[in-house]
């Protein structure tokens, strides 16, 4: 394992680092109340410490030019919380919990027009063309073996009788590959959840019956847009 942090998240560091401390400063009341934690200075730094440790092992997959760049940025620092957490003795469950409020939290946080434009770009007819288009890619064996801890996945088109406007079926997941190499395995559902409130915060309904997290050969997002109130 190399290590040093790849220049990629090197240049990101200061922004994801801001993004755990203001995590940890929302999660302060659910650590006291309901991890039952105490010393919240010393968890704050134990966290911080350990998101070092995530930045050096987080894998390079191509930086700004692979959407799954941005997946591992927001969600990897979650993987840090889990492990300090789960060393003090607090139960997985609890710390999903922790997590995804905190996340929701955070998300809602920015402006909801600026939720809902980044919505209206994920569904848009040019995001779905790069989607299909580095999903293509992925699947390739020279891509599988530049980047051998990238996400595999193919982009599925709604049939008749669908409700989804589009699909992404994720073959093999860069997170399951990170957690299998460092003993994390425990806490993916917790990552897993996240996704729900990621994209609901942005007017996107998620349907996922399955994940490969949970021993399922593939894991199947379904994407349509939420109604609006």
């Amino acid at each position: 394992m190399a290590e040093i942090i790849h220049s990629f998240y090197e240049a990101h560091r200061g922004a994801m680092e801001a993004a755990m401390r203001e995590r940890l400063d929302i999660a302060e009341a659910m650590l006291r109340e309901r991890a039952h934690l105490s010393d919240i200075d010393g968890i704050r730094q134990e966290v911080m410490d350990e998101f070092e440790i995530i930045l050096i092992q987080m894998p390079y997959v191509g930086g700004a030019t692979s959407r799954m760049s941005d997946f591992f940025m927001r969600l990897t620092g979650f993987m840090a919380i889990s492990r300090v957490l789960g060393r003090h003795g607090v139960p997985v469950p609890v710390i999903g919990e922790i997590e995804r409020e905190t996340y929701k939290a955070q998300l809602l946080a920015a402006p909801e027009a600026e939720r809902l434009a980044a919505g209206r770009q994920f569904m848009s007819t040019e995001n779905r063309t790069l989607m299909r288009e580095q999903a293509a890619t992925s699947v390739t064996e020279s891509h599988q073996k530049e980047f051998p801890e990238d996400f595999v996945y193919d982009f599925v088109e709604p049939g008749p009788g669908d409700s989804f406007e589009f699909g992404i079926d994720y073959k093999a997941c860069g997170f399951c590959k990170l957690a299998a190499r460092h003993g994390d395995k425990d806490i993916l559902p917790n990552i897993c959840g996240l996704d729900f409130d990621a994209y609901a915060t942005r007017g996107i309904r998620l349907q996922r019956t399955q994940t490969l997290a949970g021993g399922a050969s593939h894991c199947n997002f379904r994407f349509s847009r939420l109604a609006a109130d």
